[in-house]
């Protein structure tokens, strides 16, 4: 996942070899010359290239599927009357950024998570070729390992060097295979390699896992955040199936690191999809971490704007209400907000349910902020109607629409949830405008 190659590549051809397509074109074309000891390396500018090939002529490609391979071929000559073969590749292969493999990790381990609660914790061969994108660069897990033949929990391929010691044992895969073999993903998406876990192991026991990152990473993440993807993979990876953790534990510390990174995918820049048109619109950082589901940024939105947006909404009470109501519902809102400060959002959850059924205030942050603690306890359906409420007492408030959004991509509703962050972020266009 993280290798690397260059865009060109060089073949040189020794005058002890023996003639290869290139000498014979130089032949035919009547060009015949003294051949000349080849250096062993050589580094050339695109200007060079250019000029070598004619500007990358097709007339000079040599590759048997002309310009529709990924690797086309063109033959050159440089300056000195030297033929040189020129590999280009039409698909760059950049490294995988670290957000992006972390976004990897969390999406496998949802989709982990998913299949157990279904009654399908057997996963066949999990491995990288297994991980599928779509067609907005999010991580899918494909269906090839939920096959009947694994149900039995007796089937596995992979080089045994990456096979569950379980497996050696006893020939049978449990859920916990499963988790060993997405011990050995972390460390592909750790290293860019395909590493036995047997030496990784020893390397983070010597306390050298700096030594499994991918080189293209250096600079590009924390120290923290590198020592608790090792030390999860690590944990994965015990040779005791019990000491393993679950599938919803590997969720819970993968998603306090994908909280803390900016995925690749939220370049500020959404690609909505219609059939009659293509639009693309900049999101703004609420609504870039509605699309990542990145609840802890959410969170940091929310608590930071408080509640400002509820300014301008009527509450109209009674004297009396106040003396003898108010009082004991503020507290009941305070309360709750302390609990959403400190992340507690089952308190939060329910001081705030309390407030909205005492009917004194209406308060649209209020149902935005219950909305985002139920999403924190994987009551997505239960979030939407919050969110929608938010919406029935405030129609112009963006916020109300982001979250909307959030749900339904927590439902897996992708083109309702694009159309409503489409509204929202056009919404909060409008309202910044004025």
């Amino acid at each position: 996942m993280g290798a690397r190659c260059s865009k060109f590549s060089f073949c040189w051809f020794h005058s002890h070899l023996k003639p290869s397509v290139l000498e014979s074109s130089d032949q035919e074309n009547g060009e015949k010359g003294e051949r000349k000891l080849w250096p062993s390396f050589g580094e050339f500018s695109l200007e060079q290239l250019k000029a070598a090939t004619n500007g990358f002529s097709s007339e000079n490609i040599v590759s048997e599927h002309g310009e529709k391979a990924p690797n086309v071929v063109y033959k050159g000559k440089l300056d000195n009357g030297q033929w040189i073969a020129i590999n280009v590749s039409t698909r760059e292969a950049q490294p995988m950024k670290w957000a992006m493999r972390l976004r990897v990790a969390f999406y496998l381990a949802q989709a982990l998570e998913y299949c157990t609660s279904k009654g399908r914790g057997l996963y066949h061969d999990l491995n990288a070729y297994r991980i599928l994108f779509d067609q907005d660069a999010n991580p899918r897990l494909s269906c090839f390992g939920l096959m009947k033949k694994s149900r039995d929990g007796k089937s596995y391929s992979t080089n045994l060097a990456f096979t569950p010691p379980e497996y050696l044992r006893t020939g049978r895969v449990t859920p916990q295979s499963v988790v060993y073999s997405f011990g050995t993903l972390l460390l592909d998406l750790l290293s860019g390699k395909h590493i036995p876990p047997s030496l990784a192991l020893d390397l983070i026991r010597g306390k050298n896992f700096l030594m499994l990152m991918d080189s293209a990473l250096e600079g590009h993440f924390s120290k923290d955040d590198g020592t608790e993807l090792v030390r999860l993979a690590s944990r994965c990876l015990q040779y005791e199936a019990r000491e393993r953790p679950n599938a919803k534990s590997l969720v819970a510390s993968l998603m306090s690191l994908q909280n803390e990174t900016e995925l690749v995918c939220s370049l500020r820049l959404l690609i909505i999809n219609k059939v009659d048109s293509n639009l693309t619109i900049t999101l703004t950082p609420f609504g870039e971490a509605c699309l990542r589901l990145d609840l802890t940024a959410i969170h940091e939105i929310l608590e930071k704007t408080g509640y400002k947006d509820d300014e301008g909404i009527a509450n109209e009470l009674s004297f009396q209400l106040w003396t003898s109501q108010m009082q004991e519902t503020l507290n009941l809102k305070k309360h709750g907000d302390t609990a959403f400060r400190a992340k507690d959002f089952i308190t939060a959850i329910d001081c705030y349910t309390q407030f909205i059924d005492g009917g004194t205030m209406v308060s649209p942050t209020v149902y935005a902020i219950r909305c985002l603690s139920l999403l924190m306890n994987d009551m997505a359906q239960e979030a939407l109607g919050d969110a929608m409420q938010a919406q029935v007492v405030s129609p112009e408030w963006p916020t109300a629409l982001y979250l909307h959004a959030a749900c339904l991509f927590s439902l897996g509703m992708e083109n309702d949830a694009q159309e409503t962050l489409k509204d929202g972020t056009n919404m909060e266009g409008r309202k910044n405008k004025n």
